[in-house]
């Protein structure tokens, strides 16, 4: 009873919200491709904003600079200037996804280095493949995926790509798979579900390129699995007015309220 309250608020306000936000909602058996549900323009290509943590984690995997779960623990530095202070410690791989800590991303990245990072994206053919950054700022290893960055994917294609990792299609090592998998943040169902999601959240661009601080975009994007049955998702919410909650938090709990209704067989 406590859960279907919970779902029906959710979805109250993810009605009543409508007007105010272009959300894409894409939800898809694995195995067949059905579809469960979709609406809105999920072919609208958008920064992955830390959405890209998942192909940044099989990246890092694969090139054996993270190690494991909790290998490597790097320390935080005050040179970062991180502005959220839960991201002011030392991170493993597992608390980078679980906090989304961004400076952890940009240490990887610049283990990596601009060639095989951007071979990374282009082997994955992930969304455009641009790696490149701003334009003419040569900065790709820290900004690439963020807002109004070179890096862009629709939801279609966030869906396409995670189809392609849980299949062990990409170029990578088993290692890669296996670790990205086990640092993914869960999330319990009712019915025994579990959901393997992240999120991401940016401002939207403006068209001098600058970002709109009054406009959120957020992600949610990942799997759920129950057996041998998995169904991938992806919601993407782009505020049209100024929110005072974070967009991506919205997309995840709005979703995890009406994934039981969407799983049922």
């Amino acid at each position: 009873m406590r859960i279907m309250r919970l779902a029906l608020l959710c979805a109250l306000l993810f009605v009543s919200g409508q007007a105010f936000a272009d959300t894409c909602t894409l939800v898809m058996e694995f195995d067949t491709g059905r579809v469960l549900k979709q609406e809105g323009d999920c072919d609208r290509r958008n920064s992955p904003a830390s959405t890209f943590k998942i192909p940044l984690s099989v990246m890092g995997f694969d090139a054996g600079i993270l190690k494991g779960e909790d290998e490597p623990a790097w320390r935080y530095k005050p040179e970062y200037k991180s502005w959220n202070e839960a991201w002011k410690k030392t991170t493993t791989p597992r608390s980078w996804l679980k906090d989304s800590v961004l400076w952890y991303s940009i240490v990887l990245t610049g283990e990596l280095g601009p060639k095989r990072f951007a071979g990374y994206v282009d082997a994955f053919d992930y969304g455009n493949r641009d790696a490149s950054g701003d334009k003419g700022r040569n900065n790709g290893l820290s900004r690439a995926w963020l807002s109004a960055s070179s890096l862009q994917i629709s939801p279609v294609e966030q869906i396409d790509f995670l189809r392609r990792f849980l299949n062990r299609e990409l170029p990578v090592s088993t290692k890669a798979f296996d670790m990205t998998v086990a640092i993914m943040p869960l999330f319990l169902l009712p019915d025994g579900w579990t959901v393997y999601g992240k999120t991401g959240t940016g401002f939207q661009p403006l068209p001098n390129g600058a970002f709109d601080r009054t406009r959120q975009f957020g992600w949610f994007v990942g799997w759920a699995q129950k057996g041998e049955r998995k169904v991938l998702f992806a919601r993407l919410i782009r505020d049209e007015r100024k929110e005072n909650s974070i967009a991506s938090f919205r997309a995840r709990d709005a979703l995890l309220a009406e994934l039981p209704a969407l799983l049922k067989p």
